[in-house]
């Protein structure tokens, strides 16, 4: 039996794959055994097929959301070492714990930083700068330098091993059977691959018996798993990425060139300036390659780092400016690169029919966000909408509607963004179907069943109209008449119109008669209709409130999408709310949007101004109308003459009520309409001895700091 050469390197470190490849091709072992889970040792032979940064994913069969990463980029030690292994015709195992066992477990592994004690002990104040001068710069001989961080990290080790957690305990005993397995199954070298925190307790001897012990108990579940592509962005720290660097761009460079690193890097860095319009000349580059590599002579290092790098970068290039630098350390420092996955490598059936999808639209996946624009009258374009919001329905926002610009009826606009963690919901939904259509379809369906409330049956129909899943659309109508028929409360009917009236509108354009939504939406308007005074009479301010927001949806809907005759229901609805004696809130509301449409006239409108001054009236009147006030000369005149209409005791009780009802100003609309103030933007009585100047400034003085 042979012993191991155990080669401890850092996750995701240039220097360490660089000192595993040339290890291995100097130990050319039989067996390589390399850190990760071993349900993984069947993806093993798509390696030759991958583009990294790739990552493994597995998950739970039994509830795929448990699921977990193992990211590789082409910097990576453990990447190398499976390339190794596939081109020379080695045998490579994983040999880490299960994941089966350690999926979902979130059990401590000791806090212990190794490379921060080492960079300490050699005084430097940056663990990632030590480990580059000692390791990613490094010429040594590779099986040396493996057995000089193998003898450093014992030395750690031995002065911390009280603070290792279990979990990395239990990590190791598994390891170390599996290393005594594969001992008695190998007659030729070994070469192990793993973190170099693990090397001192891999080289250490417990008994076979203590390690079963350490062992028992662990979880067993079948494992599913596949690779999916990564990116850069994923691979740093700041991602949340645990083992993540903070510089994959930058590492990825260190792999791909080992001369003239600080001279490429200012090119690309310079090319990157340029395509933003920036200017970064030639020259500017030399200087800044010249400055980094002082930088590095004065401070006695073997050649410039990334710390030189981005100093030179901000004098230089950047000419001081931190915004600038922020794009380079975005665009190279982290990197945008997305890996690839080969046609072979198997997949759900899911993921697969995702895959199809996207190449039939020409819609590939980027981690840059992008823009959009569909025009549903072309039927590619009516596909991709179909697919987007289809994958949205499964939880895979991959697209995310943007509404901030009305683009008319028959057309849409998108970002779109691909996140690697995507692969677990695709691998989440793959429950409930084998193609994107007949999952979204199955859970549209069961949201429909589910659904208990008229607005979730509204909003699971608005939903399916998009998708254009027929049977999910029936299910979904069916739903919202089992909903409406249960449904006493006005205010919740009413609430179900805004969805509602977006599913008629777009019905057409999506392949489902409008008609047939426009009955349902009408028979809510009229039951809603009805009841909406009495549901705003004796009810609190946050029922109010409710009942407000409901008013202005169902209001909109109505305009949107109800014929002329059910538009007079809903006006007939309005006026016996105002007659009502209900809360204030909602009855400002519907006597302004009376008012706006001509049911009502200024002279009614001021006169309930008048007797409402003790109530929520006026707010509910004011509410979000800032603009209006601006755009409108008769509702700012309205208000002006009601408010300088007051005496006494009743302005003092108006203020505190206007104060409030301007609440949701922004400072720039509340500096406009006090401007209109002090131009004298106001309707102005029909004879000047009518006008008391005094009083007109003592009001103007109260109206200006309310504004201000």
């Amino acid at each position: 039996m042979t012993e191991p050469v155990l080669l401890g390197i850092r996750h995701h470190g240039p220097g360490s794959a660089r000192m595993v490849k040339r290890a291995l091709e100097q130990i050319r072992p039989e067996l390589v055994l390399i850190e990760g889970p071993p349900e993984a040792d069947a993806l093993l032979d798509h390696v030759h097929a991958l583009t990294p940064p790739v990552a493994i994913l597995l998950h739970d069969e039994a509830e795929p959301e448990n699921a977990a990463f193992w990211p590789f980029a082409e910097f990576s030690p453990e990447w190398q070492a499976l390339r190794y292994a596939a081109e020379n015709g080695v045998t490579a195992r994983f040999f880490d714990l299960p994941a089966a066992a350690s999926i979902g477990d979130d059990g401590p592994s000791g806090n212990v930083d190794p490379i921060g004690l080492l960079a300490e002990a050699a005084g430097f104040d940056d663990p990632e700068r030590w480990w580059e001068d000692v390791v990613e710069h490094s010429a040594s001989d590779p099986i040396d330098l493996a057995g000089a961080i193998a003898e450093a990290m014992v030395a750690v080790r031995t002065e911390f091993e009280s603070e290792v957690g279990e979990r990395t305990l239990r990590r190791e005993a598994f390891m170390r059977q599996t290393i005594r397995k594969a001992r008695k199954e190998t007659d030729g070298p070994i070469a192990v691959v793993c973190g170099a925190w693990h090397v001192p307790a891999l080289l250490a001897k417990p008994t076979v018996a203590a390690d079963t012990a350490l062992l028992k108990g662990l979880r067993r579940r079948k494992i599913s798993g596949t690779w999916v592509p990564w990116s850069h962005g994923q691979l740093a720290a700041e991602s949340g990425y645990g083992a993540g660097v903070d510089s994959p761009g930058w590492y990825a460079h260190l792999w791909q060139h080992q001369a003239d690193v600080v001279p490429r890097w200012f090119a690309k860095a310079a090319a990157v300036l340029r395509e933003e319009d920036l200017p970064a000349s030639t020259a500017s580059a030399v200087e800044a390659v010249r400055l980094a590599e002082t930088l590095a002579a004065l401070r006695e290092r073997p050649s410039a780092g990334l710390s030189e790098v981005n100093e030179a970068a901000l004098a230089v290039l950047c000419g001081g400016d931190e915004v600038l630098l922020q794009l380079v350390h975005r665009k190279l420092v982290v990197g945008e690169r997305l890996g690839e996955v080969g046609e072979a490598v198997p997949r759900s059936p899911l993921a697969a029919d995702l895959q199809r999808l996207q190449r039939k639209l020409r819609l590939p996946t980027d981690v840059q966000p992008k823009q959009l624009k569909l025009d549903l009258r072309k039927d590619t374009d009516r596909e991709r909408s179909k697919l987007l919001q289809r994958l949205e329905v499964l939880g895979v926002p991959w697209g995310k509607p943007d509404r901030s610009n009305s683009l008319g009826t028959f057309a849409e606009m998108w970002q779109l963004r691909w996140d690697p963690i995507f692969a677990v919901s695709v691998a989440v939904a793959a429950r409930h179907g084998t193609t994107v259509h007949t999952a979204a379809e199955n859970v549209l369906t069961q949201a429909a069943q589910d659904a208990k409330r008229v607005a979730d049956a509204a909003a699971t129909l608005g939903k399916a109209v998009g998708c254009e899943l027929p049977n999910a659309v029936i299910e979904s109508r069916n739903a919202l008449d089992r909903c409406a028929a249960m449904a006493t409360d006005a205010l919740e009917l009413l609430a179900a119109l805004p969805d509602l009236a977006r599913t008629v509108r777009y019905g057409s354009v999506r392949g489902t008669d409008p008609e047939l939504l426009r009955v349902a939406l009408h028979g809510l308007l009229t039951r809603g209709a009805v009841g909406l005074p009495l549901a705003c009479r004796n009810v609190d301010d946050e029922t109010a409130e409710h009942a407000l927001a409901t008013i202005d949806g169902a209001h909109e809907a109505t305009r949107l999408a109800a014929d002329d005759d059910h538009q007079q229901t809903w006006w007939r609805a309005l006026h016996a709310l105002v007659k009502a004696e209900a809360h204030g809130l909602p009855t400002g509301r519907a006597t302004r949007l009376l008012w706006e449409a001509g049911e009502l006239t200024s002279d009614d409108v001021a006169a309930r101004l008048h007797r409402s001054v003790a109530t929520a009236f006026v707010a509910g009147f004011l509410r979000g109308s800032a603009t209006l006030l601006a755009a409108d000369p008769r509702l700012f005149g309205l208000i002006d003459e009601w408010l300088t209409g007051l005496r006494g005791d009743a302005f003092d009780d108006a203020l505190p009520l206007l104060r409030r009802a301007i609440t949701d100003f922004t400072p720039a609309e509340r500096r406009l309409l006090g401007e209109r103030v002090v131009a004298g933007e106001t309707p102005q009585p029909a004879a000047d001895d009518e006008w008391d100047t005094e009083i007109a400034q003592r009001l103007a003085a109260h109206v200006r700091s309310l504004l201000a």
